[in-house]
């Protein structure tokens, strides 16, 4: 009989097992668990993840009732306390690793010729006040942080760290590698000028907010041909030096670029770039809001409310699947062309994930008629009509 892939082993495709399976050896990673290995661990959180599913009661329930399907995904039934004990010790590592070499993959896949190379820098807070005792808290929330570097045009998350509340967001943007030729966009959270000069000096350009503190000397005033953008308008362009403390440390060019939205408020602009039109600059700020889209969609579509694990370790596992399912749904439907909303296109896959079916025809209704009797010939079968 002809076998069909289902839509969930479709989906998993691209993760290489043979490099999964490295990685594993090098982490130690089935040290403990050798029943339950980290394929058929990763496997159910992504699971868990499109098919929505938020407890380990249920997340048993639900994988083990499809048990025929496990052998043709490489994995086997689970118990929840053996899923408990396996979130407990097994290393965050092979998770991490497993989300960057599949955002490395992604990136030929997902790129969009001739774009302009533009990277959004923004962390969102997790919340982990009523589930945990041992998340710090940072004087407004107990619990993590997950930090993304998300490139919107491609709607392609390309890195991600997960540190405690108070880790500041500056401490995780410096480590992220600076590529040449390249817009950073950041809130003014990012605040560091001796970062900033390293920005400049890979040829690349940031835009960020200007911080209450800081104080900037006009040295020369901008023309603006064009004022009005999409939703806001220019209201002044300078060339400025810093005239603050900090001085030395942020020794190039810079320029400030004052903008008011149709609301009303204004918005400070800081940047190193003296190309761009001060309209441009204001447009590529505006795109930061593309990444709270982000984390919008991750908090309500994927299972980030409640948790299959109160330790640490666990749920730093739980956001790594996370994101590996959004990136994962990312390829697929770039990789079938589908034009169809991404939220749709979740919503589907969740519905779908063992119909043995093309992920391309995923919102097709079934080629064969109910009412119309199935032949019993494979389609590669030479058929003779008689007169």
């Amino acid at each position: 009989m002809q076998y069909g892939n289902s839509i969930f082993a479709s989906v998993l495709k691209p993760i290489s097992r043979r490099w999964f399976k490295a990685t594993v050896a090098r982490h130690d990673g089935d040290a403990y668990d050798k029943r339950f290995r980290s394929w058929d661990h990763l496997v159910t959180l992504i699971f868990a993840q499109l098919a929505e599913v938020d407890s380990l009661r249920g997340l048993e329930v639900t994988w083990n009732a499809h048990s025929h399907h496990h052998y043709h995904l490489g994995t086997g039934g689970v118990a929840r306390s053996t899923l408990s004990d396996a979130n407990n010790r097994r290393p965050v590592a092979i998770f991490a690793e497993t989300f960057a070499a599949l955002s490395a993959l992604a990136e030929p896949v997902l790129r969009q010729e001739g774009a302009e190379m533009l990277r959004l820098l923004d962390a969102t807070p997790i919340p982990l006040d009523e589930v945990v005792s041992w998340a710090t808290w940072n004087g407004r929330t107990r619990g993590l942080k997950l930090h993304v570097v998300y490139d919107p045009r491609a709607d392609h998350p390309r890195r991600i760290d997960i540190t405690p509340a108070t880790v500041n967001d500056v401490q995780v943007g410096k480590a992220v590698p600076i590529e040449t030729g390249v817009t950073y966009v950041f809130d003014k959270g990012y605040c560091n000028y001796a970062w900033w000069t390293q920005i400049h000096e890979a040829s690349s350009t940031f835009i960020t907010r200007k911080k209450t503190n800081a104080t900037y000397r006009v040295t020369r005033w901008r023309p603006c041909r064009k004022t009005k953008g999409d939703g806001f308008s220019i209201v002044d362009d300078a060339d400025v030096t810093l005239a603050t403390q900090g001085r030395a440390k942020l020794a190039v060019p810079m320029r400030r670029v004052r903008v008011k939205r149709d609301d009303g408020s204004t918005l400070t602009l800081i940047t190193n770039d003296l190309t761009r039109s001060a309209v441009e600059i204001a447009a590529l700020y505006k795109e930061r809001w593309q990444i709270e889209l982000l984390f919008r969609w991750i908090k309500q579509h994927l299972n980030l409310r409640k948790f299959l694990g109160r330790s640490e370790n666990a749920i730093r596992l739980q956001l790594i699947a996370a994101m590996i399912a959004y990136l994962l749904l990312r390829i697929a439907a770039r990789q079938n062309r589908l034009t169809i909303p991404a939220i749709r296109f979740a919503d589907l896959v969740s519905a779908c994930l063992f119909t043995r079916k093309a992920i391309a025809k995923i919102e097709r209704p079934p080629e064969v008629h109910p009412s119309q009797a199935t032949p019993r010939y494979s389609r590669n079968q030479l058929q003779f009509a008689y007169a």
